[in-house]
């Protein structure tokens, strides 16, 4: 019985430990256009790349007003929070250093019309997720499906 609570015990902390953890991570998106990423946690900390809207990020910490994030490249910076929402988008990961575009198809599945084209680094707003693919939408109109496996974020 003894050895039994402190199982229970363990886990418990193991439990709270993994929650914390994931309440920290997460994803958000730039809300706004020529958003700044430093390389710290303040204004005064130099400029990596400007953002623009809908880009997703991926949450690694939080300090005050600012986030420390990672993009899909795989770069760390920091934005503030007030800069950020939990919209969902993706972004085309595939292709890179290439003019090779992904298909943006009218459903679902390989069999479904192409309706349009992206390259790497197109950013789309996430509406929906099924059996492998996304439905997504573009900010000049374009809706479709992608194969998931082709797109980074939320």
């Amino acid at each position: 019985m003894k050895i039994c609570k402190s199982f229970l015990v363990v886990l418990l902390f193991v439990v709270c430990v993994f929650q914390a953890s994931a309440a920290l991570a997460g994803m958000v998106s730039i809300a706004g256009n020529d958003i700044n990423m430093r390389s710290g946690p303040g204004t005064r900390y130099k400029v990596l790349w400007k953002l623009g809207s809908g880009f997703p990020l991926k949450v690694l910490k939080r300090k005050g007003n600012w986030i420390r994030v990672q993009d899909f490249e795989g770069t760390i910076g920091w934005v503030n929070k007030k800069v950020v929402n939990r919209v969902p988008h993706m972004i085309v990961k595939v292709h890179r250093k290439s003019k090779k575009r992904i298909n943006v198809r009218s459903g679902p599945g390989t069999r479904s019309r192409i309706v349009a084209k992206a390259h790497y680094g197109v950013v789309f707003q996430t509406l929906k997720k099924k059996n492998g693919w996304v439905k997504v939408h573009h900010r000049k109109g374009v809706t479709g499906w992608v194969k998931r496996s082709l797109l980074w974020g939320y």
